[in-house]
């Protein structure tokens, strides 16, 4: 039991992870009812883009200096591709059977990391990315975290808080909240709904580059396929906190963390169980808490934030 705080301090910084990529999925679905299964290349892009605004930096610099420029350079790429996406692949298909844009998102998922596979220098195997030094911070003693996990346990609760603010707030927010309740009549009130679902799709790109560059100065390394699994969990955390619900994706999020750190430190100490432990059970572990929740609780811990829709 002393090893449980630092497992639940590792379990939130990894869920603090999740929750930056799982807001993404949840404005989305918030407003266009679309699972973008490309979510998750979407973050991997933003890796990348960070990866090469830093390589064009002059040779020396700072890294408390290059991660902001890296996260506007991972951004900038993120949400160009997201944007494109919407406009070409997911905006044609707005008004078909929801299995259309579905069977498009798995389609465009494959296509990017295809894309970035073939075309970025070193792409075919993990390319090295620039990590944070130093020894970790010790809290009471025995609590060690890690700088990278610092930065990502400071960063996403400002992120989210802010997307809060900016959509209860703004006059851009609660047109995405007139669009999310009833498209058809926020066109009739002059919102422009085209331009807010472009919007929400431009914010969820930029808050998984936010989360790309955590998971590359954690790492030290990215790859053309890390979008996959994380992007798996983190709708996942989507689906636990509460589909369309902001807060939810972050809850959703810190409670998977949690969730896996503690499975991979302690199920394999279970009597009978040891062969149903470690790193290599953390992803079934996952998705066990995610149908135990839901058949529980179906909307998800904090509730969808969805309208229903005539």
């Amino acid at each position: 039991m002393h090893e449980l705080p630092q497992q639940l301090a590792n379990g939130l910084a990894l869920g603090a992870l999740y929750g930056l990529i799982a807001i993404g999925y949840t404005m989305v679905y918030g407003i266009v009812q679309l699972i973008n299964f490309a979510h998750g290349e979407i973050f991997m892009i933003g890796g990348f883009g960070a990866l090469t605004t830093y390589t064009a930096l002059p040779s020396g610099t700072s890294l408390l200096v290059a991660i902001p420029l890296m996260i506007v350079g991972g951004a900038i790429a993120s949400v160009a591709v997201a944007t494109a996406a919407e406009r070409f692949a997911y905006r044609p298909l707005r008004g078909a059977p929801r299995l259309a844009p579905l069977i498009t998102a798995i389609g465009l998922s494959i296509a990017l990391q295809q894309i970035v596979w073939q075309f970025y220098p070193d792409a075919k195997k993990a390319v090295s990315f620039p990590e944070f030094k130093g020894e970790a911070f010790q809290i009471a003693g025995n609590l060690s975290i890690q700088r990278a996990d610092a930065f990502v346990l400071a960063l996403a609760p400002l992120c989210m808080l802010a997307l809060g603010v900016f959509v209860s707030k703004s006059r851009s927010g609660r047109a995405m909240q007139a669009t999310a309740q009833d498209p058809d009549t926020a066109k009739l009130m002059g919102i422009n709904t085209d331009r807010i679902i472009v919007m929400a799709f431009a914010i969820g790109a930029a808050f998984a580059a936010v989360a790309a560059v955590a998971y590359g100065v954690d790492k030290g390394q990215i790859n053309f396929e890390m979008g996959f699994i994380l992007g798996l969990k983190a709708f996942t955390a989507a689906v636990l906190g509460g589909i369309g619900n902001i807060y939810g994706a972050m809850v959703g999020g810190v409670v998977l963390g949690i969730a896996e750190s503690l499975s991979i430190a302690y199920i394999e100490d279970v009597p009978g169980m040891q062969q149903l432990g470690g790193g290599a059970w953390a992803n079934v572990w996952a998705f066990v808490l995610l149908i135990l929740v839901l058949l529980v609780r179906p909307q998800g811990l904090l509730g969808e934030r969805v309208a229903d829709r005539a």
